[in-house]
């Protein structure tokens, strides 16, 4: 498992084997969640780039009404 270093700014540099398994690129925008005593980044993506994401879920499963 890699390890990081924290910089005096607060920064870190992944490393190149999880960008590249990541695809990660410059200037790609990351949420940041904190989860107890770890953090995760998470990829934003766009409308275009999720578009298909959820191709052949199951939706014969049993709903409730409207709600109402």
């Amino acid at each position: 498992m890699p390890t990081v270093i924290v910089s005096p700014k607060y920064q870190v540099v992944i490393p190149k084997a999880v960008r590249k398994s990541l695809r990660l690129r410059p200037g790609r925008k990351n949420q940041v969640l904190e989860y107890g005593d770890r953090i995760e980044l998470v990829p934003e993506r766009s409308l275009k780039e999720m578009r298909g994401f959820l191709h052949g879920i199951d939706t014969t499963v049993e709903r409730d009404g409207d709600g109402v």
